[in-house]
């Protein structure tokens, strides 16, 4: 049965998005930029089957703009992008377009994704190569490409940024609290036994240090 557009009408709380009448009655809405796509005016006539194709569209277009509404925020991996849109409610297939679309534009990549989750780590958390690579497999990052993005962590300096950034504001205090609250600290974050005494033996050396008066140093 096919029905002519009476009317298209943009919402007033949702300007990309419109109300299309069909034989003068509320039928359903549309994203702005669907309508646009299809060319739909008023006055033209729709089959169900075209109704349907619309709907359709309008579906995977709202789904695509939810993926990007989660990408605004950080990078993700395509797991937690299924994830978070399987949440929403959107079903396996338009999902599945809306990543292949998103993987074509170069929005979606899980190589991209666990570089990019390390640097920020590196730069801001740093922790181990087994705490990272946890992570990334929680986020159903491939373990090929996880292994791959970890293969160059350098733990000891990582161990040491994590520990310098720590300890910049502490006060003074014995060998023993400096190494049970470093050594906790770095243990928390995925470090080894012997690495972490490594850097905390190597830090309270170069805490001492700088707390020695320069004259002492010298032997003056």
């Amino acid at each position: 049965m096919w029905q002519e557009v009476t009317a298209i009408r943009a919402q007033k709380h949702q300007p990309n998005r419109v109300n299309i009448f069909l034989d003068g009655s509320f039928a359903f809405s549309l994203g702005a930029e669907v309508v646009a796509k299809a060319g739909l005016k008023e006055g033209d006539r729709l089959s169900p089957s075209q109704v349907e194709t619309l709907a359709g569209a309008d579906l995977e277009q709202r789904c695509y703009m939810a993926a990007l509404g989660y990408l605004g925020y950080r990078a993700r991996s395509s797991w937690e992008l299924r994830d978070r849109l399987s949440r929403r409610g959107f079903g396996a297939a338009v999902i599945d377009r809306v990543l292949s679309k998103l993987a074509g534009q170069g929005l979606v990549d899980d190589e991209s994704f666990a570089r990019y989750w390390l640097e920020n780590r590196e730069s801001f958390s740093p922790r181990s190569r087994l705490m990272l690579k946890r992570e990334l497999r929680g986020k159903g990052v491939a373990e090929e490409i996880v292994a791959e993005v970890l293969a160059g962590v350098d733990e000891e300096a990582s161990a040491l940024r994590a520990a310098r950034r720590r300890i910049r504001a502490w006060p003074a205090m014995e060998y023993r609290e400096f190494r049970r609250r470093l050594g906790a600290y770095l243990r928390r974050r995925g470090f080894g036994f012997e690495l972490v005494n490594n850097t905390v033996n190597r830090l309270w050396a170069e805490r001492a240090l700088s707390l020695t008066p320069q004259g002492e140093r010298h032997g003056n």
